[in-house]
């Protein structure tokens, strides 16, 4: 089993960090308020597939321009 370092706030921590709150808050939008606060957890799932197939994310620029440094390398 694997276990990250909890010890800093990395670049990509933050990004698995704020993917997982955006998306409980859309689930919890869409349950109490509106069914389009699930549009929230589709743009979650639709930018961690673009990530997942290009490498790009723009979260990740913002985190970076903020001061996140990524754990791993670019290649």
């Amino acid at each position: 089993m694997f276990f990250a370092s909890t010890k800093t706030w990395y670049l990509e921590r933050t990004l698995f960090f704020l993917a997982g709150m955006f998306s409980l808050i859309g689930i919890s939008i869409g349950y109490f308020l509106t069914p389009w606060g699930y549009l929230l957890n589709l743009l979650v799932g639709l930018n961690l597939v673009v990530f997942a197939t290009t490498g790009f994310c723009v979260m990740s620029v913002v985190l970076n321009k903020l001061g996140f440094s990524a754990k791993c390398s670019r290649e």
